[in-house]
Parts: C-alpha cells; structure tokens; sequence
C-alpha cells in the first residue's frame, strides 16, 4: 500500500509523467516478466521513470533500457496498459476486453502476413496467416486468438514449419470461439521482448459476420459477383484468427487472389500491379502503420478508380462512379483543412469505395479507404459532413482509438467533434453549431426511444458479456462530441483546438480509455494556467450517467430559425384556404436545414394531417428527393402522419439501403403502424434479410420482435 501512495505522489508531482499510468496494478510491484504489460511511454527515461516510482523491481530498469534500444519506439509506444479502470469484470471473456478470448499481455502481434484467395463459389476465403508475435511473457504457455465460425486445418512454426498443437474452445454467443495454440517451446526459445512467428492456415465459413457476398443481379452491372466486408466491432475474428480487440494494433500485408475480371482492394496501400495466375489476379498490399483488427478491410468486384485528387481515388461500379467522383470532388480540400487542425495525413492515400446498398453504415472509415454506399449520391454535393466525418476519423478513429468498446465514445465522440471543426474551417462557425444542435435532436430522439435510466446511454458502458454490437447507437457519437464541446467552451477555443492537436500527437499508434483522457486533459488545463475553469466538471457524470448529458450546451440558432419559421408556417395553415408556400421555400434552404424542417416536423407532438403532407409532395415533389437524409425524414413523417401511399416508397427504400442509422428507424416506426406497417414490415424483412449484413440482419429483427 505504501508503494501505491509513493507512485501516486509521484505521478501528480511529475506533470510530463502524468499521462503514464491510468490505474494501479493490483500488486504493488511488478516482477520482471510483466514488464511489457503496462508500458505506455514513448522513450527510455519515461520506462526508468516507471522502475524509479516503484511499478517495478527497480533491477529490472536496465532490461527496459536495452529492450528500447534494440526494438525502438516503433513499438514499445504502442504497448497498452494490461488493466484499466472498469466497472468490473466478471464476465470478462481475457483479460484485456471483455468481448476478446485473447491474451496479448503475454503475446503481442506485431505484424500479420495474409495470403488469401477469394472463393465465389463456396463463398469463403481461405489461405494462411502469418503472425509476428513479440513474447511479453516468457512464462506463457498459450497462444489465445479470437475465432468466429473458423475452420484452422493447421498451425506450424515458422520458419521450420513444425506443427503447433490447437484447441478450439466452446463457441460462447456471438464472441465466438477461442483458438488456443501451445507455443511453450517457442516462447522459451524466442525470450523476452524477441519475435516469434506462428502461422496458421484456415477457410472462413460461408456464415462469416464479416463478409456480405452479393450474386451479379444484386450488382449495378448485373454481370459478376462482388465482396466486401465489415469488421467492427468484432466480426475480424470470423475473416481471420486475432488478437480481436482494439488494445492491439498491428501492420498487415496481404497477397489476395481474386478472379482476373475482377478488382480487388483493402484498407492498405496496394502494391504494384496485379500478376495473372492462370484464371486469377493476384493483387498486392502494405498497411505499414499498425491497426486494430476491426479496421482490416477487403472488397472485391467489378469496380473501376477515378482520381479526385492528388492523394484520393474514388471507386466504384462502372455506371456508379462519374457520379461519385462529382459527389466526393470536395476531398481533398478537406483533407487539407482537417490537416491544418490536426497533423499530417500519415495513411498515404485516402481512397474512397462506392459500395452497393447493402453496407450496413453510411461510410467505414478504414485507413487507406474509406467505405460508402451509393444511396448517398443526391447528385447536389450534400455530403459535406458525411466526407468530413470519414476523413475526421482517420486521426480520431484510426491514429488514435479506444483501448476496447467500452470506451467506443473515444473514436466516435472525437470524431464527429473533429468533423464539425472541418466543416467550420470550410463553412463557417454558424455551420458547426447548426450541426450539433441537429446532433443533440437525434441524441434526444433516441434516449426518449430506449428510456433515459438505458444503462447502454452512458459514455462509458459496461459491456460485461453485451456483444458490442448491441450497445451501438447515436450516443457515443452524439454525446461524446457534446462532451467536447462542453469542455471547449470551459476552456475557449484558442485552448482548445491545440489540446486537441497534442492529444492527437501524444496519442499517435496507441489505444487508450477514458480515464487517460482525463487525465492529460486535465494536465494539459493545469500546464496553460487554466485548470481552475475545468474545476468544476463533473466527469463521473458526464461518463457514467445513462441518459442525456447533464449540460445542455447553448449553440448558435441562426441557421435553425428558417427550418422552425418553415415548420410553424406549416403547422399553422389552415389546407381548406389556399397554399402559402412556394417551391423555393424548401428549395432555397441548404441540405441540412431540409432534413432539420422535415425532423422537427416530425418531432412536433402532432402529426402533420394527411391534406398536408399530400400538399408538401405536390409543391416540393418530396418523393422524387434523392438525398438519403431527406428521403429518410420524408418517408417517417408520412407515416406517423398515417398516409398509406408512403409504404411502398417505405419497403423500397430499407430494401436499397443498408445504413442501420435508416433502416432501423423506418422499420420501428412501421412495426409501431400495426393496422398498415407492421406485417408488411416483417413479411419484407424475412424475403430481403438475406441480402443485408449481418449486424443490420440482427438489429431489425430485435426490432420487428423476431429475437430476443
């Protein structure tokens, strides 16, 4: 115990020290061979430091010295603390997650080699992977990965190619299986802190969560099949055996063998041209900054490139791409700003992929290339914040991420923060503020839909045995970005925007949670003089409160007075007088003031009457509208209006579009329509559920009462 109060003196009385240690082990000192597990410092003196304030056996200071001489920053500034702060573990799967079997305090991946070949016809991929595992432990015994749905047929050594003996545990809900592989003997040979490789060759299942298999009618071509997948949370695990959790970050190549007429690509820089292996292509890739496994990325199918800078490639399907280049044209004079606010653009090419429309999210924002669908191209450049939220995310997302899904809100939060302050440097600050109060609604919307007490509101969640995919929702977006701004405005913008740039420095290859947050935030305030305007932030509120925030924030309302004058203007007349409106009363608002009309709309306690809602189609030809959001709007405000016309223009659209942030909604509100939706609703979600990925598949049918 005294050792504890010596380290926490010595961690407030050193401020450049401070962000080091998140927590207290739960033994005073650390003997030798955990030494690794709780590093996360990035240069010799701060490790000495570490021995010096009592975290270990003060003899074994001269090992940390020699383990970062000879294996450098590169990677021991990546290493995660082995415990954080929680609010508990009980039915923690390993120790590090509690939604990963996989042990990387004893293990750490460093680099994974793919070699994959892409089969259409069973619909799998099957190959091998090669891992480069540094020994953290030198008494482990077990190599643990995470496995969904995996058939490993072998697991050697590498170079001698010696097979390794494997267990594959119980399959435990939707976590999957774990893959215990006996590396004792390497381990020992190897040593502390050296590399060891483990390869292990294996087939998907044709049920991996991970990958949407599309058959050529379900193309835009109609002429060849089309791949892609989707990782997170933690669908990684069924495409390849890892370390499945975002406390590890690791490099990947990959070799990928696809058919010849097809194009394939990843979330890593591809390399050199294609070589032809009788009826394939084998194509070429380098990710050579580390990644959690969710961000690992494959699509392949029948897709052309079109340049739209000098860094950025949009890709797409031939009769899809002109109209996606036009749409993403804007790219690289975001990636410029975003730059100017947060440093150097280190992924190398930020490519972009029009994918079909059953991609379950409005953009994945893998390294390298980022994921779309194209029920986005309105054709009127609409997507400033859909852009700027992708891009966003390749600092605050990519760069920097939480240590597990816990503390989702650290990825998202920061990212629809930094989006806004893209579109600010583009737009204007009246822009940004117009944004977040349309965040705070939709925050709003869906704590009032899941009740305020929802454990699974609160900033920080406790996902003890939750599949992570359960707890996704608006609130790490919403909630977390207003919990920026709250501090922003404690502390004023001039403080603010360089905090933001240094903790994206600091933070740079690394995980972390949100207790480290606070923590260099607050040291941060305390190092510019201004800790005495943070003093009294609540944090255990803001993190750990379900329900709203508890601060309203105050943002500009400029640009929301027109959508409300509209919405008034609406409400108040009388359809049996002649219409007071005119086209350009709809059609002279920007994007985002259409969708922000059409929410408040539908927000009002009463419905909008049936004469009306037909008036609005007439005068603003809503249903012709080919922007997503408004459509979106359009099709829920008609129905809780109750006009059946809408319902085919409903099944249409959940059926064209992927986005769980649409279909879900949509869907909800047609199962609540009991005498005209709700059956429809479900006799089309069980022809069509089949052609949607898995995460969306498994919310709609919580939602239309067909799962538990």
């Amino acid at each position: 115990m005294e050792q504890h109060k010596r380290l926490l003196l010595a961690i407030s009385l050193t401020t450049v020290y401070s962000f080091i240690i998140p927590l207290i082990s739960s033994r005073s000192v650390l003997s030798g061979p955990s030494v690794s597990s709780i590093i996360n410092t990035s240069n010799i003196s701060e490790a000495r430091f570490l021995c010096e304030a009592g975290v270990f056996e003060k003899d074994f200071s001269s090992q940390i010295n020699t383990s970062f001489q000879s294996s450098g920053k590169s990677w021991c500034s990546r290493l995660a603390p082995k415990k954080f702060a929680t609010m508990g573990k009980d039915k923690w799967l390993g120790s590090v997650d509690p939604s990963s079997f996989s042990n990387p305090e004893d293990l750490l991946t460093d680099s994974i080699a793919l070699r994959w070949k892409v089969n259409f016809d069973s619909k799998t991929i099957s190959g091998a992977a090669v891992y480069d595992l540094i020994v953290l432990n030198p008494e482990a015994t077990n190599l643990i990965l995470d496995t969904r749905d995996i058939e490993v047929s072998k697991v050697s050594s590498v170079p001698d190619g010696k097979d390794l003996s494997f267990t594959v545990g119980k399959t435990v809900s939707s976590f999957g299986e774990s893959l215990t592989i006996n590396v004792a003997e390497l381990v020992k040979a190897t040593g502390l802190n050296k590399t060891l490789k483990v390869e292990i060759q294996y087939t998907t299942s044709h049920k991996c969560t991970a990958l949407q298999w599309l058959d050529p009618l379900q193309t835009s071509g109609k002429k060849h099949p089309y791949a892609f997948s989707q990782c997170q949370a933690i669908h990684a695990r069924s495409l390849l055996p890892c370390q499945d959790t975002p406390y590890v970050k690791a490099k990947y190549t990959a070799e990928v063998s696809v058919p010849k007429e097809l194009q394939a690509l990843m979330s890593a820089v591809l390399v050199g041209e294609p070589t032809v292996d009788g009826n394939n292509k084998v194509y070429r890739f380098e990710q050579k900054i580390p990644i959690p496994s969710y961000l690992t990325a494959i699509a392949v199918g029948d897709i052309v490139g079109k340049s739209v800078g000098p860094r950025s490639t949009v890709w797409a399907e031939r009769d899809v791409v002109e109209a996606a280049a036009y749409e993403f044209a804007e790219t690289e004079s975001m990636l410029k700003a975003a730059e100017n606010i947060y440093g150097k653009y280190v992924w190398g090419v930020y490519d972009i992929l029009v994918l079909p429309p059953s991609f379950p999210y409005g953009g994945m924002e893998n390294p390298c290339l980022t994921f779309a669908t194209p029920t986005l191209l309105a054709g009127d450049r609409s997507l400033a914040n859909v852009i700027a939220h992708e891009i966003a995310h390749s600092w605050t997302g990519n760069l920097v991420t939480n240590n597990n899904w816990e503390h989702f809100w650290l990825n998202e939060g920061f990212t629809v923060f930094a989006e806004r302050k893209i579109l600010a440097a583009l737009y204007g600050e009246k822009f940004r503020q117009f944004a977040f109060i349309g965040g705070w609604d939709e925050l709003a919307e869906h704590v009032k839909e899941v009740k305020q007490d929802n454990p699974l509101t609160r900033l920080v969640v406790d996902l003890n045995g939750i599949d992570p995919d359960d707890a996704f929702s608006k609130v790490p977006y919403e909630k977390g970005s207003a919990f920026l701004y709250y501090l922003e405005q404690k502390v004023g913008t001039s403080v603010f925007e360089p905090f933001l740039y240094q903790y994206i420095q600091d933070n740079a290859y690394k995980s972390i949670n949100s207790d480290l947050f606070k923590s260099q935030f607050i040291t941060y305030m305390k190092s510019k003089g201004v800790a005495d305007k943070i003093a009294d932030v609540d944090w255990d509120r803001w993190f750990y409160t379900p329900g709203l925030p508890p601060v309203k924030n105050e943002y500009d309302t400029t640009l929301r007075e027109a959508c409300t004058k509209l919405k008034d203007r609406m409400f108040q007349w009388d359809p049996s007088t002649r219409i007071p409106f005119q086209k350009s009363d709809f059609d002279t608002l920007l994007p985002a003031q259409m969708e922000q009309f059409l929410q408040e709309l539908i927000d009002d306690e009463k419905p909008l009457p049936l004469l009306k809602l037909q008036a609005m189609e007439k005068l603003f030809d809503m249903n012709a509208r080919k922007s997503s959001e408004i459509r979106f709007r359009w099709i829920r405000l008609c129905i809780k209006g109750g006009w059946k016309d809408v319902l085919p223009l409903a099944l249409k659209f959940v059926n064209e579009q992927g986005r769980m942030k649409f279909v879900r909604p949509i869907y909800r509100a047609l199962y609540a329509w009991e005498d005209v939706g709700r059956q429809a609703a479900i006799d089309n979600f069980k022809e069509n559920s089949k052609y949607m990925m898995h995460v969306s598949a498994k919310m709609v049918a919580l939602d239309l009462k067909l799962r538990d």
